[in-house]
């Protein structure tokens, strides 16, 4: 009864040094200003290039989309606290930026689910693949990804603006991520942390299980393929998909599948800038340099050009 609920909180970040602060602004700025352009390239380049219209860059178009959009959430107000000599945000922005960050997260791991499961039909049925990855499928899994990552988010802010925060305001992260705001409620947290554990367990687990069967699948096709040059081919085509998924899930697996007694800000802070910001970055990187296909598509819309 005599909480003070708090109407703003601190984001410590990662430094107090000036200078230190300076130079992580340069970095991170390059790097947003990287993922930005590198992002929308490949959204444009698989509008623009009619062989790019499959449903694999059709996920892929999609999966750019979220890394722009749950890079967005984050960066721009750490590239700020860089600079300002006011570190606060609103309780109300603090909650949303944590709403929209879930959900673009939980989206990311089920369109990569649902990109595994796309390779798993290519390569394991593909003369059913058109059939079976139609525009409807393709659309249908897309916006189930969307739905079911905004729902978990949606669930997520609820049960944690349900704890009192009357103590400290003091974030020692760079963004408002849930497990320094378990740690900073005022109360006990214990049924809160389970709940959201159950939810990140669910979306974690549940599209990693779609990712493992689905490669699982590839492999023992893969091993039935007789010539070296058909199981090279056939192990390209799922590279940049595995490289991806497994920075985004050993990220995300080290941050939130743990109990919050093990908690600690260095690693925490390391693990998620590899995630929020890094990745992002990286994931048209990855899906460009080791794909033919849109180096050639990138070739020829510069020749046009």
């Amino acid at each position: 009864k005599n909480c003070t609920v708090a109407t703003q909180f601190i984001l410590m970040g990662f430094t107090d040094d000036p200078k230190q602060q300076v130079i992580f602004f340069v970095l991170f700025l390059v790097i947003y200003v990287l993922t930005l352009v590198g992002n929308l390239g490949m959204i444009i380049l698989i509008r623009i290039s009619s062989r790019l219209h499959t449903p694999m860059y059709f996920f892929l178009c999609n999966l750019s989309v979220v890394d722009i959009c749950y890079s967005s959430v984050v960066t721009p107000k750490m590239l700020a606290n860089f600079l300002a000599e006011s570190k606060a945000i609103s309780y109300s922005g603090c909650f949303s930026q944590m709403y929209f960050f879930v959900a673009w997260v939980c989206t990311e791991c089920f369109l990569l689910a649902a990109m595994a499961y796309d390779r798993y039909v290519a390569i394991c049925k593909p003369l059913l693949y058109s059939s079976v990855m139609s525009h409807k499928v393709c659309v249908t899994l897309v916006a189930g990804s969307y739905i079911t990552g905004f729902t978990n988010a949606m669930i997520t802010v609820c049960v944690i603006t349900r704890l009192p925060y009357c103590g400290s305001n003091i974030i020692s992260h760079f963004f408002c991520d849930t497990p320094p705001l378990l740690a900073l409620s005022s109360s006990d947290s214990s049924i809160t942390e389970n709940t959201i554990s159950i939810l990140a367990g669910f979306t974690c687990i549940s599209s990693l299980l779609i990712i493992l069967f689905s490669y699982l699948y590839i492999l023992a096709a893969i091993l039935k393929i007789h010539s070296a040059e058909g199981r090279h081919k056939a192990f390209n085509t799922c590279a940049s998909h595995l490289t991806a998924v497994t920075m985004f899930y050993g990220s995300l697996i080290f941050t939130y599948l743990r109990p919050n007694s093990s908690y600690s800000l260095g690693q925490d802070q390391v693990a998620s800038v590899f995630y929020t910001v890094v990745i992002p970055m990286l994931n048209p990187l990855i899906y460009s340099l080791r794909n033919k296909e849109v180096k050639d598509a990138l070739g020829r819309s510069l020749g046009r050009g």
